[in-house]
């Protein structure tokens, strides 16, 4: 009995700092994109695995825990012209050391297979020299580049380093 209170007491004391140890937080980024639409990007500050990312085959879309973009009006993103309503929020792989920004029409549950047929490949630029993220990072920002003047949507997860133009 005395066994089973020690090992109680010490359940009790050391769950708080398990539970503290890793912090994901729930993140909602909002913007006024130029044209006038409202964005809202919704997602959780999950640790980078890049190498799930790095195994996954070439012509697939990989996106850590779906985050989602709302899009409050259409947006024509670099000629392609992007429906109001809700995206899930992440990257295909083109070949080694080659992706791209892409959004999936409506949202994936968890284990779904992305149908391509429904990604959007965004216009993009991708890095693997803009540092390390240990969390994943996504933003809406003012492009640099060729991008200037024009918003995008960031994703920096590990070492890739993507952008993404939105109008």
């Amino acid at each position: 009995m005395r066994i089973l209170s020690v090992l109680c007491m010490l359940v009790l004391l050391l769950a708080p700092s398990f539970s503290l140890a890793h912090p994901h937080f729930n993140k909602t980024v909002s913007v006024k994109l130029p044209g006038g639409a409202e964005a809202t990007i919704a997602y959780q500050t999950v640790p980078a695995n890049v190498s799930h990312a790095e195994n996954a085959p070439d012509g697939t879309f990989v996106t850590p825990r779906r985050p989602s973009l709302e899009l409050s009006a259409a947006v024509s993103a670099g000629g392609t012209e992007l429906p109001a309503g809700q995206y899930t929020i992440g990257v295909v792989k083109n070949g080694a050391d080659d992706w791209s920004m892409g959004l999936y029409k409506g949202g994936l549950n968890r284990g779904d297979t992305p149908d391509m047929a429904n990604v959007i490949k965004l216009d993009s630029m991708y890095s693997s020299s803009m540092g390390t993220a240990d969390h994943m990072l996504i933003d809406i920002t003012p492009g640099h580049g060729t991008f200037e003047g024009k918003a995008v949507l960031t994703l920096h997860f590990g070492t890739m380093y993507l952008a993404g133009v939105l109008s």
